[in-house]
């Protein structure tokens, strides 16, 4: 019981943590993954269990930008719909993959989003806006797919593939945060569903961890402040860096 109440503190603490960064732009999940692993769970179930932190991180990220009157249901449904079927897949193979090989495709796909934060390719994509035509919404609708693939496989860093996939269409970075969490709410709940059924879901430290995230969410989406951003973002690469190595080589 007392290891317990130690582990659920800590889910909390860091889950406020990485649901700030999850809505403010991605990569909180490269935190809680790892984390969930290091207190002894196999990859499968500490996969599934930080679906449930995600679900309700997203549940009160959503509110928290339609309070402010900030919802683009239309382009979310279009990008949602094919980010649904995507995740079906992603999270079957999952559940599938061996444990030790799964350790260690994560620690690859940290490291690969660590670089990818730090050159930050995304200032560089931003146009003006574009008007959506049949073909520019078609290869959204197939992008959208795959990015349904990687997050229902993995969840960690989705968010920034959704941010660059969105700003090479000119949305300014508000209405992508709002896309980006309904999508990613919509399509965790097909992967916790999967994770459920198969039994790969820690309830009580998924729990904890929801109500960190819940935290980090809602007030991400009340706070923007580019600083603190830029600053956390780097205690995070340290930080994914060093997991990642210990992912790798344990």
């Amino acid at each position: 019981m007392d290891a317990f109440v130690w582990q659920a503190a800590a889910l909390a603490l860091v889950g406020i943590v990485a649901g700030f960064l999850n809505v403010m732009a991605g990569g909180g999940s490269l935190l809680t993954l790892p984390l969930l692993i290091f207190l002894g769970l196999p990859a499968a179930v500490a996969n599934g269990t930080n679906r449930v932190a995600i679900f309700f991180q997203n549940l009160f990220a959503i509110n928290g930008f339609r309070r402010q009157g900030i919802f683009p249901a239309r382009l979310a449904l279009l990008c949602t719909l094919p980010a649904l079927a995507g995740s079906y897949f992603g999270a079957n193979m999952a559940i599938t993959m061996d444990d030790e090989l799964f350790r260690r495709v994560l620690a690859m796909i940290m490291v690969g989003v660590m670089v990818f934060t730090a050159i930050d390719p995304m200032r560089r994509l931003r146009l003006g806006e574009v008007h959506m035509t049949f073909m520019r919404s078609s290869v959204l609708v197939v992008s959208f797919f795959f990015v349904g693939v990687y997050g229902g496989f993995v969840q960690a860093g989705v968010g920034f593939i959704i941010i660059t996939a969105l700003l090479v269409h000119g949305l300014d970075l508000v209405r992508i945060n709002a896309i980006k969490v309904i999508v990613i709410f919509c399509f965790t709940i097909v992967a916790l569903a999967i994770f459920m059924l198969h039994g790969q879901v820690n309830y009580g430290l998924g729990l904890s961890l929801a109500a960190g995230n819940s935290i980090g969410g809602w007030v991400a989406t009340h706070v923007a402040v580019k600083k603190g951003h830029d600053w956390i973002k780097k205690v995070v690469t340290l930080t994914v860096f060093v997991f990642a190595l210990k992912l790798f080589f344990s």
